[in-house]
């Protein structure tokens, strides 16, 4: 894709998984951009942090929506991160936004160009204690799910969705943005099969009910007929575990809507790709080493889904090192890619 910002009619926004951004910082959000090790398996800080600078700047989205951002908490401050790291890096996406504090050390922050979009946290819905049930309560709270065959259960977000405002300013179009890092269904480190199986269900409902919580919010800004794009991590893509039967949709599934009501239904070429199980083969957004296969494993867990009215203006790519032709011909962007993440960037061009 040729940039966005040579068009001003276009807006590219990106979602990216940047693995322990957070452990690139130190106190007060200085900066370690040293020969330490980083996070990431034999990387050092110093190569982690250039990579991250150099597939931000390859992107050149106007708008990302980064996940797993910098810590907030104590002496520690996601935007001043971001905003620090843009500023060492001369990167055009030198403000940040932030919403509700995760109770992680990963945040959903929003790196963004001051000069092409204006930005507010924009949060919806009342703050819910989960004792009544509720039509989706603001994300900061908690979610009561009254299933028909059992008790009353309550959940919440560690991460809660970055909900935003944003307006285009060479065109003045508004849209909503909801940043998501869905709970993973993952089991680490569980050597019991039966108590791994009962985490692993625990997991997938959790995951589940947070985006019937998303579904709540996305059919309420489609009622009002508002633009709106869900994007991030929903930890949940075309491999499923063995009890996924149990399950009757994926929680993209859930976010995404009936396909038969076209109207709340929301689009991504990419999830309806491998939604499609006779293709055979699926795009994928992460890379994961799997220690006991000893084998890179591919996976699609990053979205960027839109709203049925601007759907048809959008045109995404994901930036894979190896599946994206582009990126596979520029080696120095192929590096930084493996170097800065085991996700990669998500984007959608918006033509407005």
């Amino acid at each position: 894709m040729p940039s966005a910002s040579q068009n001003p009619h276009n807006l590219r926004i990106a979602t990216y998984n940047v693995e322990w951004f957070t452990n690139l910082f130190g106190r007060n959000d200085v900066l370690l951009d040293d020969g330490e090790w980083s996070s990431r398996y034999k990387i050092t800080r110093h190569q982690q942090l250039g990579a991250i600078a150099t597939v931000l700047k390859a992107v050149d989205a106007d708008v990302v929506m980064v996940i797993e951002a910098p810590d907030t908490g104590g002496n520690r401050n996601s935007v001043r991160a971001l905003q620090g790291f843009a500023e060492a890096f001369s990167l055009r996406q030198s403000h940040a936004l932030s919403g509700f504090e995760s109770h992680t050390r990963q945040e959903i922050t929003l790196l963004y160009d001051p000069d092409i979009v204006a930005v507010r946290h924009a949060p919806e819905g009342i703050k819910s204690d989960g004792q009544k049930l509720l039509h989706a309560p603001r994300f900061d709270g908690k979610f009561r799910v009254e299933p028909d065959d059992g008790p009353a259960e309550i959940y919440s977000f560690s991460k809660p969705p970055l909900e935003v405002a944003l307006v285009h300013k060479p065109s003045g179009k508004a849209l909503r943005l909801i940043g998501v890092h869905a709970k993973s269904k993952a089991v680490h480190g569980e050597k019991d099969e039966k108590l791994a199986l009962k985490i692993a269900i625990s997991n997938r409902n959790k995951q589940l009910a947070q985006c019937a919580w998303i579904r709540q919010r996305v059919l309420d800004h489609l009622a009002r007929n508002e633009p709106l794009i869900v994007l991030g991590d929903f930890n949940d893509g075309p491999t499923h575990e063995s009890h996924a039967a149990c399950f009757k949709q994926s929680g993209v599934e859930v976010v995404l809507g009936n396909e038969a009501r076209p109207e709340t239904h929301l689009k991504d070429p990419n999830a309806r790709l491998w939604l499609d199980p006779m293709q055979g083969w699926a795009l994928s957004s992460a890379r994961f080493y799997n220690s006991k296969l000893k084998w890179y494993v591919n996976t699609l867990l990053d979205y960027v889904m839109l709203s049925p009215d601007i759907a048809r203006q959008g045109r995404w790519r994901i930036y894979h090192p190896f599946d994206d032709p582009e990126c596979f011909k520029d080696k120095p962007l192929q590096e930084a890619l493996l170097t800065a993440s085991d996700h990669f960037p998500v984007c959608v061009d918006l033509a407005l």
